[in-house]
Formats: C-alpha cells, structure tokens, sequence
C-alpha cells in the first residue's frame, strides 16, 4: 500500500475542494433547501450508472404524486434511494449509530424496500452467489467472495472504518472503503449504490462534511469505463496507487463542481428576486411565491396556495407574473392540476443527469 506521501500534493487539493464546500454550506440561507434538491440529483445520478431511466423532474413530480406517466420502476428506485442516504443521516445524527454493518444493513433494506430489487434479500447479507458481468460465475467479469466469507469480509471492513488496527485518514479511508464494499459485493442487488452512499455518510460521521453536498455519481458517471477498470485492477493487481489517485481526483473535481454549482443557484435566486421586486405591488406575493419554488421547483397552484396559506387566484396570479419574467415554465401541458417548473434552477441541478 502507498503511503500518502506519494498523493500528498492531490490529497491536499481535494481536502481544500472540500473545506470550500463546506464553508459554503455554512453561507447558504437555508441550506436545506439546497439539500433537497442535491440530495435528489445524487439519486438520479448513482441509479443511472446502474442503467435506471429517471430524470430529476420526474423524481419530483412522482414525490409530488403529479406524475405525468413516466417508468414507474424507474423513478421508484431513484426515490429509494433518496430515503435510504436520509435514513442513513437520521441513524447518525439523531440516533448516535456508528457507521458499522447493522447501518448498511438499514440502509439496504430501505434502498430495495420498494419496487425493483425488493425480492432481493433486502436488508440482508446474500447466501448465495453473485457475479458482475456475464451469465454465471464461469464467464463473469468478476466473482465476489463466496456467501460463506461475506460475514467475515464485512466484519474486517467495519473494523478498518473505526480505525481498528490504525487510524486512516477520511479521504484515504473513505476511497479504500469504497472500493473494498465492492470487492465484498455483500447484497444481491443494491451493491453499487449502497457503495457509493457509503462514501458519503463517512465523510458526514468524521465530520469533513457538515451537510452531505459531496457525491462522486457523477464523475463516476462521466468517467465510468476508467472507474470500472481501476476497481478491477485493484483486485487482480493490488494497483492501489492507481485507485486512490483516481477518488482523490474526483474529490477534488467533484468538490468544485458543488461549489460552483451552489454559488451558481444562490446567484439566480438573488437575481430573479430582484426582477420580482421590480414588478411594483403585486411583488409582495410572487416574492413569497419564488421563496416556495426555492425548495419546491416543480409544483402546481394548489399545493403552493395550499403551504403559502393564500389564495388560489392569487397564487395563479403570481404564477403569471414569474411566466413573464421568464421564471417559470408550465410543464404538463394540462389544462387542469397544471404542473409548473422554476425552470432555471431545475436546470442548473440537472446538469448531467440528462439522458445518454
């Protein structure tokens, strides 16, 4: 194993990607409005690495129950996901739990509770076989250790998360970890997202993260042929080096990105309020209007009367002045239940999650 002199100069850069972020986290006004949404684009984007179909939108709209005919199955596993990484916080923060097997085991069960995969074991360590790749383990692309080993390959890894034998730094920790989960592949389905939600409730338990902004989905995604060979190489070769260069890598890339991905919404937030501001007397209302579509981007009359405490008229009047300005968009196309969008911001969340 190298030794993290060899990756002192990228460990450093990305542990300052990712002091940023979580300074920036402390500016946001109401930061769990940005985590709202975040959360709900990591859904997306770790349920397509595994070939899942949903886009941001449609995540929303199926939470909002105004689901204009999309893959069920699809946007149900996305939605999953959502609840397994929000247990998972609630175990650590409210409960006290450690990062340890009865949580993965919680977080799987919640992650296959429903839909696709929930035949598969869930919350349960497999008693038979898998593979990855190919038709049987014969012509796999690789086979995990056999259900018998799993209880004890799980059991060495947790004890490595609570620095047991020696103390590893976060960012090292959270890269061998990762890949040493899915070496182990210990459920039947779920492995590859439990893998990567893995990385993020570390960084929250150890305290590099107050607020879970940091997911690697995403460059996983982009770079997905280089992120599936290194695993391997890890495990045929001992390429380690190789590995951790790449995680720190994408630490750092990916940190940047969330900052500026963050700065980018608080700056249209401002702008678009000062527009709003502009429009006189009826601004009053469209203003309290934008404040709704900050943490509710898709929406409909209804709902937004309904939480605001106004009138139906005067939230479709608002919703007029906010389609003028270019704010928001209506979506559903319906002449009834209309679903509308504030369009620049789902936007700018959605970037990457797009289709491919």
């Amino acid at each position: 194993m190298p030794s993290l002199v060899t990756f002192q100069g990228l460990y450093e850069e990305a542990n300052r990607a990712l002091g940023r972020l979580d300074g920036l986290s402390m500016m946001l006004p109401d930061p769990s409005l940005f985590l709202y949404m975040y959360i709900r684009k990591e859904a997306v984007l770790s349920s397509q690495i595994e070939g899942t179909q949903s886009s941001l939108s449609e995540l929303l709209l199926f939470e909002d129950e105004n689901l204009p005919g999309v893959p069920l199955a699809d946007v149900q596993e996305v939605s999953n996901y959502v609840s397994a990484l929000n247990h998972g916080l609630r175990r650590i923060r409210e409960d006290g739990m450690p990062l340890c097997m009865r949580l993965l085991l919680e977080v799987h069960g919640t992650l296959l509770a429903k839909g696709r995969g929930s035949d598969k074991t869930p919350g349960e360590f497999r008693r038979s076989q898998n593979w990855v790749g190919g038709t049987r383990p014969g012509n796999a692309h690789y086979v995990p250790p056999p259900p018998d080993l799993v209880m004890d390959c799980m059991a060495a890894l947790e004890k490595f998360l609570h620095n047991d034998p020696v103390s590893t730094p976060t960012l090292i920790k959270a890269a061998l970890a990762h890949v040493q989960f899915e070496t182990i592949h210990p459920f039947l389905d779920g492995n590859g997202r439990l893998g990567r939600l893995l990385i993020t409730l570390l960084l929250c338990v150890e305290n590099a993260l107050k607020e879970p902004l940091l997911y690697l989905s995403l460059y996983f995604k982009t770079h997905r042929t280089e992120y599936y060979a290194l695993l391997q190489k890890v495990r045929l070769e001992g390429d380690w080096e190789g590995w951790i260069r790449f995680f720190l890598e994408g630490v750092k890339v990916t940190g940047d990105q969330a900052t500026a991905t963050a700065t980018h919404v608080l700056r249209l937030f401002e702008t678009d309020r000062k527009r709003i501001q502009a429009i006189g007397k009826p601004a009053g209302s469209a203003l309290r209007v934008h404040r709704y579509l900050e943490g509710k981007p898709l929406t409909t009359v209804q709902d937004a009367a309904r939480s605001l405490n106004l009138t139906e008229p005067t939230v479709r009047s608002s919703f007029a002045h906010l389609f003028k300005l270019g704010i928001t968009k209506e979506i559903s196309g319906r002449q009834r239940g209309q679903v509308f969008a504030y369009e620049s911001y789902v936007q700018i969340l959605s970037e990457g999650t797009e289709r491919h």
